[in-house]
C-alpha cells in the first residue's frame, strides 16, 4: 500500500541506473518480458505439435486481436487506478493462466481450442499490462531521470530477446512444452514480489500534473485522452511521427528483411547477422542514453536520427555485399534506438501523469495494432516488384515522420530536463544502493 510516507520525493537523489527503486522495477519488468518471450515460444511449439500450418498461424495471431482492440481501454484502466496495482494484477493473472496451461499440457495433448483460448486471454491481459508499464516510470523517478529509465527499459527488451529463446529451448529439451510454460509462469511470479517493493509517488506530487481531470465514465475518459493527445503541441506530433515511422519501417525490417535475404541468397546465417547488427546498434543507443542521461536539442536529434534510420532502410536493399548490409543494419538500429528512446522520454516528461496510461496505449496501438497490418502488403509488393523499390518506398513513407516532426515548432525546440547532480554531502536515498 502506498502512503504519503512511502511516496518518492519529487527529485531523485541518485541517477536512475543506481537507484534501487528503479532497479527493482527494471528487474520485475525484465522477468516479465522474458516470461512473455518464453510463453510465445512454448505456445508456438505446442501449436505445431497439435495442429497444421494454418492453425499454427491462427493460434499465434489470436492474441494480437484482443490486445489491439482492448489496448485503449487498458490505458483508461492504468490512469484510473494505480498502475503498479494494474501491473501486479496482470502479472498475477498471467502467472495463474500459464501455470494452469503447463499442468494441462503435462497431463494431455493440448487441444486447438485450448491454445486459442489461452492466446486470447493472454492478449487481453497484455492490453492491461502494456499501458500500465508505460505509466509507471513517471511515478518511480523524477522527470530528469526519465531518459535514463527509457534507455534501461530498451536494454531490458534487448536482453530478453537474447536470453529467452535459449532458455525456452533448454526448458523444452529437459521437460517438453509443459516445462517451458512452467518457466514462463514462474518468471511472472518472480516479478510480483519485486513490484511489491517498488515505491510510487501519487500523481498530485509532480509539477507536471497541473490538475487531475474529473473522473467520468470509461468512454469519456478514453475520449478525453484522445483529445489530450490531439491538442498537445508536443505529444501530438511525436505520436504522429512515431506512428508513421512504425507503419513504414516495421513490415520492411521484419518481413522485408527475410525476403531480401532470400532474394540475395545470403541464407539464414546472413539474416541472423543482419538482425544481430540491428540489435547491437539499438542496444548501443539505449546504453548511451542510460549512461549519459541527457542530450542537447533533443527534438532536432530525434528528427535527425529518424532521418538516418529511414535513409538506411530505404537503401539497405541496394548494397552489394552482406557485410555492408550488416553495418548499415547496425546504423539503422542505433538511429532507431535513439529515436525511440528520445520520443518516449519527451512524451513521458511532457505528459500530464494523469494521462500517461492513455498516451502509452495510443503509442503502443500503432506498434502492435496498426504496424503489423503492413506485413502482407510488404510481402505482396516485394513478390511483385522486388525488394529494392519496396524498401525505398517504405523508407520514403517513414520519412514523412521526419516532416511531421520538423513541421512542429514544439518538437524542433523540445529539450529534455537536465539531470540534477547530487550534492556531495547528500546521503543516498532510501532504497538506493550506495554509489
Amino acid at each position: 500500500m502506498v502512503t504519503e510516507e512511502t511516496a518518492l520525493p519529487e527529485r531523485a537523489t541518485v541517477p536512475a541506473h543506481r537507484d534501487g527503486n528503479v532497479l527493482r522495477w527494471l528487474a520485475a519488468y525484465t522477468a516479465s518480458l522474458v516470461g512473455d518471450s518464453v510463453y510465445f515460444v512454448a505456445l508456438a511449439w505446442s501449436a505445431q505439435k497439435s495442429a497444421g500450418p494454418a492453425e499454427v498461424g491462427l493460434i499465434m495471431a489470436a492474441g494480437a486481436l484482443p490486445r489491439a482492440l482492448l489496448m485503449l481501454g487498458g490505458g483508461v484502466v492504468a490512469d484510473r487506478f494505480d498502475p503498479r496495482r494494474v501491473l501486479l494484477g496482470s502479472d498475477a493473472l498471467r502467472c495463474v493462466l500459464i501455470l494452469s496451461v503447463a499442468a494441462a499440457v503435462a497431463l494431455t495433448a493440448p487441444a486447438l481450442w485450448l491454445l486459442v483460448a489461452v492466446a486470447l486471454v493472454f492478449g487481453a491481459v497484455d492490453a492491461l499490462f502494456v499501458p500500465a508499464i508505460g505509466a509507471l516510470p513517471a511515478r518511480i523517478t523524477s522527470s530528469d531521470q526519465l531518459t535514463r529509465v527509457t534507455g534501461m527499459r530498451s536494454l531490458s527488451m534487448r536482453l530478453s530477446q537474447i536470453v529467452s529463446p535459449p532458455l525456452a529451448g533448454l526448458a523444452m529439451g529437459l521437460g517438453g512444452t509443459a516445462a517451458a510454460f512452467t518457466v514462463a509462469g514462474l518468471l511472472f511470479a518472480l516479478s510480483l514480489p519485486l513490484l511489491l517493493t517498488v515505491r510510487v509517488r501519487p500523481v498530485g506530487t509532480r509539477k507536471e500534473a497541473l490538475e487531475r481531470p474529473e473522473p467520468g465514465t470509461a468512454w469519456k475518459d478514453l475520449l478525453d485522452g484522445l483529445r489530450y493527445i490531439r491538442r498537445h503541441r508536443l505529444i501530438g506530433p511525436l505520436v504522429a511521427a512515431g506512428g508513421v515511422c512504425e507503419l513504414g519501417l516495421t513490415g520492411t525490417l521484419n518481413v522485408g528483411m527475410v525476403l531480401l535475404n532470400a532474394e540475395r541468397g545470403w541464407g539464414a546465417s546472413g539474416y541472423g547477422w543482419i538482425v544481430s547488427g540491428f540489435g547491437a546498434g539499438a542496444a548501443a543507443g539505449a546504453a548511451m542514453l542510460t549512461l549519459v542521461g541527457w542530450l542537447p536539442r533533443a527534438g532536432l536529434v530525434l528528427a535527425g536520427t529518424l532521418f538516418v534510420g529511414c535513409a538506411g532502410a530505404a537503401t539497405i536493399a541496394l548494397v552489394p555485399t552482406l557485410w555492408i548490409a550488416v553495418v548499415l543494419a547496425a546504423v539503422i538500429g542505433l538511429s532507431a534506438g535513439v529515436f525511440a528512446s528520445l520520443n518516449n522520454s519527451l512524451i513521458q516528461t511532457a505528459a500530464n501523469p494523469a494521462y500517461l496510461g492513455r498516451v502509452t496505449s495510443v503509442v503502443m496501438l500503432t506498434m502492435v495494432g496498426l504496424a503489423p497490418l503492413s506485413y502482407p502488403l510488404v510481402g505482396a509488393a516485394i513478390g511483385a516488384w522486388g525488394a529494392a523499390p519496396v524498401f525505398a518506398g517504405c523508407g520514403g513513407f517513414a520519412g514523412l515522420g521526419v516532416a511531421v516532426a520538423l513541421a512542429s515548432g514544439a518538437v524542433r525546440h523540445a529539450e529534455l530536463p537536465r539531470p540534477t547532480p547530487r550534492p556531495a554531502s547528500q546521503g543516498v536515498s532510501a532504497g538506493a544502493p550506495a554509489a
